[in-house]
């Protein structure tokens, strides 16, 4: 997705996304990795790299993949702050409460919005046009990418891992479903497009609610997220012209292998 121009970003607010698999594993996407522990020691270390690359950013507010009513996220961080809280699996603390701890921040920024996501009338329309051999071609080729991605995540430090699932090889990777999928509908079924437009709809009302914690050119706002969302997000700020887009690749090329 890089048909927009990247924005000049003198004296505006900017905006990392930083695009992560699901650490504590909870099953919600079509595939799912199989990761180790985030919390064993050398995972422990390998986080704590991956906060000191994120830090030079130096992100005024840190927004999260949670519901924003979501009354657990803001107890949860005071605890730790107090020290009476152990980090869970989920990057959203691993990443998001470690980072705000680190840079002094007083709360986390819950930007969450629920979503549809249709796929079973994908699979009804491509069984009653006779395309569900296709349609499996597609979703198989989902499965192998994340097989991909799992064992790379396995064999190779966080921020690797990060690095790999933030480059643009592997956001076209996931983006390519979506319009692979454009084709199953007509006329009064338009299964694909709308599962595409439902995506769309989620992530945009997503950014609607990131963007509204800038008050000043000066923010610079980390948005941590499922990497599925990842190449949608970035393409929300490349298109608007009040924001920059800051990528994870531009503070963490010296911290690889450190």
């Amino acid at each position: 997705m890089t048909g927009w121009a990247q924005n000049d970003c003198a004296g505006k607010p900017q905006v990392l996304v930083l695009g992560t698999y699901h650490m504590a594993n909870p099953g919600r996407d079509v595939y799912n990795f199989k990761v180790d522990d985030v919390r064993a020691p050398r995972r422990q270390q390998e986080l704590e790299q991956v906060a000191a690359v994120l830090a030079t950013f130096q992100p005024t507010k840190i927004a999260i993949e949670a519901d924003p009513d979501n009354k657990e996220i803001p107890t949860s961080f005071q605890e730790y702050l107090a020290g009476k809280h152990e980090l869970s699996q989920s990057e959203t603390e691993q990443i998001g409460f470690r980072l705000a701890k680190r840079l002094g921040h007083k709360q986390v920024y819950p930007v969450n919005v629920e979503g549809n996501f249709p796929i079973q009338r994908v699979t009804n329309y491509a069984k009653a046009t006779d395309r569900s051999a296709e349609l499996q071609k597609i979703l198989d080729s989902i499965q192998r990418s994340a097989g991909e991605d799992d064992a790379y995540i396995k064999s190779h430090t966080v921020l690797e891992s990060l690095l790999y699932l933030n480059s643009p090889q592997a956001i076209a990777t996931d983006n390519s479903f979506y319009m692979r999928v454009v084709t199953f509908g007509e006329d009064g079924d338009y299964a694909g497009p709308d599962l595409l437009a439902a995506w769309y709809e989620r992530n945009i009302r997503i950014y609607s609610n990131t963007v509204k914690l800038i008050a000043s050119p000066s923010d610079r706002i980390l948005v941590i997220y499922g990497a599925g969302h990842l190449g949608w997000l970035q393409e929300d700020v490349r298109m608007d012209p009040s924001v920059c887009l800051r990528t994870l690749s531009e503070f963490a090329a010296k911290r690889v292998g450190s």
